[in-house]
């Protein structure tokens, strides 16, 4: 039985950390803090190649 139904949930794992990276800009937005946006992006580009990881492991293992 695999973690994940089918490999188009696998973007759900992606996306949790692309939110991540979202609230972790709107939190240094909004108290004026210096936006770390080499943070925000690594953390988005984070989140499409876990996405991608996932779907590719997933897509790929047996169906036992």
């Amino acid at each position: 039985m695999h973690p994940l139904q089918h490999p188009r949930n696998a973007a759900v794992v992606g996306i949790i950390f692309v939110i991540t990276g979202i609230v972790y800009w709107a939190v240094q937005s909004v108290s004026q803090f210096h936006v770390d946006y080499a943070g925000v992006t690594m953390l988005a580009v984070l989140g499409i190649a876990m996405g991608l990881m996932f779907y590719v492991l997933v897509a790929g293992s047996s169906n036992d």
